[in-house]
């Protein structure tokens, strides 16, 4: 990678390999966010397993932060799952791991990418994401709390 998107900083290292990827960690945020509150481990398991992930790590503390990408790698990617814990904010690390995970060779020339966000447009915009230039184009299913209410399909273990 580029020197812009070195994989440490003094107290930090960015991982890209699976092993490096902490799916509990991951799920003890993601289980009480609010775009997937609920969501059972075996589902953030097989979610990790399906896409390209970075993980943020604190030297001691083991993994502080994680985000996801669902994509062929090719055309198209949805960029999801971002954390940073609210005990390493403010120091510029979700914008290194999400720099870092964009300059993914991977992610390179895709004609589009995607995320949705409630609080974190500043975040985003800082990389380029600008709003959907023709919303009306655009279609969706939502279904929220589902992870609260229903029973999750069988995965493969």
């Amino acid at each position: 990678m580029a020197a812009a998107t070195e994989l440490d900083k003094p107290g930090y290292r960015l991982g890209l390999a699976a092993e490096d990827i902490d799916a509990v960690a991951a799920h003890a945020f993601l289980t009480r966010a609010y775009w997937c509150e609920g969501i059972p481990l075996a589902l953030i398991e097989r979610a990790i397993q399906h896409s390209l992930c970075i993980a943020l790590h604190a030297d001691g503390e083991g993994q502080v932060g994680f985000a996801r990408v669902v994509t062929d790698r090719t055309t198209f990617a949805y960029l999801c799952d971002v954390y940073v814990l609210q005990a390493h904010r403010g120091r510029g690390l979700a914008d290194w791991m999400v720099q870092s995970l964009l300059a993914h060779p991977d992610l390179q020339g895709l004609r589009r990418f995607m995320l949705f966000t409630r609080d974190a447009h500043p975040l985003y915009a800082r990389h380029g994401f600008k709003p959907l230039a023709k919303p009306d184009r655009g279609m969706e299913v939502v279904r929220p709390g589902i992870y609260l209410t229903a029973t999750p399909p069988a995965t493969d273990a």
